[in-house]
């Protein structure tokens, strides 16, 4: 598989949606990831990312313009134990859930679908990083839940298990780009060079994200020697 650019997939796309990178940073020494939200409405728009204690929620930035929380609001990243759940829906709970009574993100994910908005019926993307400090090591599995072309009667599931390598992670969004209804992703998650630090990545993801549909973003890197992790959030609206 080539290996693509994040900032050209970025840059050159106007709407991915919301989209997750995952994989290692370019010296070995940390696990990284990202998380983004994007937005065309005014309901999705008016959104904040924001911390609490074990996982980050989403939350109407101007509570008076929140419409339809349904899809919007969610916990996009919780922590348990040594595992970091990270999805686009309601459905990191389930993996929470699930994985805290020691059942798998693949067993959690079989119970959920595409989310319910039609005519786009967009994919639920899920990643989940599993860190073994003692070794300095780490795994990590993607997940895209979509309907077979836009079917809602049929729903594909994709599982994806990386052994992480330098510098290497894995982007996977939920649109291939614009249009209406949106088209959903498809293909094996793009391959990306990743660079050392959290503020790299954030910077190379929030600098080519479409300025008009970027909402907020969600950056974490773990060093694998168990020290502590650097988490960079930034909302569009301050």
């Amino acid at each position: 598989m080539a290996l693509f650019d994040l900032k050209t997939l970025l840059s050159e796309n106007t709407y991915p949606g919301r989209g997750i990178v995952m994989g290692k940073s370019a010296d070995g020494k940390s696990a990284m990831f990202a998380y983004f939200i994007m937005g065309r409405s005014e309901n999705s728009r008016n959104r904040i990312f924001e911390r609490f204690e074990n996982g980050m929620r989403t939350k109407a930035f101007d509570e008076s313009k929140l419409s339809d929380p349904s899809l919007i609001i969610y916990n996009p990243y919780l922590k348990l134990d040594n595992i970091d759940i990270i999805t686009n829906g309601d459905q990191t709970d389930t993996v929470y859930d699930f994985m805290k009574d020691a059942k798998t993100f693949e067993d959690a994910l079989y119970t959920r679908e595409f989310e319910p908005d039609a005519p786009n019926f967009t994919p639920r993307i899920s990643g989940v990083a599993t860190y073994d400090f003692a070794n300095a090591d780490f795994s990590y599995k993607l997940s895209i839940l979509k309907s077979a072309n836009g079917n809602p009667e049929v729903c594909n599931r994709y599982f994806y298990n990386y052994k992480p390598l330098n510098g290497i992670g894995h982007f996977i969004h939920t649109y291939k780009c614009d249009g209406n209804p949106i088209p959903s992703f498809y293909g094996e998650p793009e391959e990306v060079s990743l660079p050392n630090t959290a503020q790299e990545l954030a910077d190379l993801c929030w600098t080519n994200l479409n300025e008009d549909n970027k909402v907020s973003l969600f950056v974490r890197c773990v060093p694998l020697d168990g020290s502590e992790a650097t988490e960079i959030i930034i909302n569009k609206n301050v």
